[in-house]
């Protein structure tokens, strides 16, 4: 369920996290889940089946993608959109006045641009029976645009934990990377994407 905080703004649960206040109704987790499967699909993977013109960068037009959508679903308004987006805990996307996109996830060809990351070190999780294979080829993006890097080694160790019972945290020198003219791009407090990481500053932790 998303509710709005007069002093927060939107936020998902029954009360706001700040201030502890119930806040006024937005949306239902039924109508929620379905507008953000529908969001994800269009602004990750099928853009074009959805009616949607997207630029190299993963922008859409705003008002074009909520046509779209309130043409689908009757029930929606703009307002519901914003609530899906600034609500997110997991920062999937973003509104940059008329535009939207997905931060990360794609399996279309997107060139992102967000800044180069500044951390020493990123994390990669990986379950036992991938991790040499890992540290002999490099890390390269499966089914998906980017690798997706964690920012610390608790973030990896939670992310990989979703796949396998027992996740081998490997340790990426993010300056050598970029040093041998690789991009590290800092997408949010969690994530960081690459096109690939090669084996040599790849250590298990």
């Amino acid at each position: 369920m998303i509710r709005k905080c007069k002093e927060h703004g939107y936020f998902r649960g029954g009360v706001c996290s700040q201030c502890k206040s119930p806040g006024r109704y937005v949306l239902d987790d039924t109508r929620e889940e379905k507008l953000g499967r529908f969001v994800s699909g269009t602004l990750r993977h099928f853009p074009d089946s959805a009616g949607v013109k997207m630029d190299a960068c993963g922008w859409v037009d705003l008002n074009d993608f909520c046509d779209i959508l309130i043409n689908r679903y009757r029930w929606l308004r703009k307002e519901y959109l914003y609530a899906l987006v600034e609500s997110d805990e997991k920062g999937r996307y973003e509104i940059d006045r008329f535009r939207i996109r997905a931060r990360y996830g794609h399996s279309v060809n997107v060139d992102l641009n967000y800044k180069e990351s500044e951390l020493p070190y990123v994390y990669y999780g990986a379950s036992p029976e991938e991790v040499d294979m890992l540290l002999e080829n490099g890390i390269i993006p499966v089914r998906q645009r980017y690798v997706h890097l964690s920012t610390s080694f608790e973030k990896a160790n939670e992310v990989a934990s979703v796949h396998t019972d027992n996740p081998i945290i490997l340790k990426i020198d993010a300056r050598g990377v970029q040093g041998d003219g690789l991009s590290l791009m800092h997408v949010n407090d969690y994530i960081v994407l690459a096109e690939k990481v090669p084996p040599e500053y790849l250590f298990q932790v």
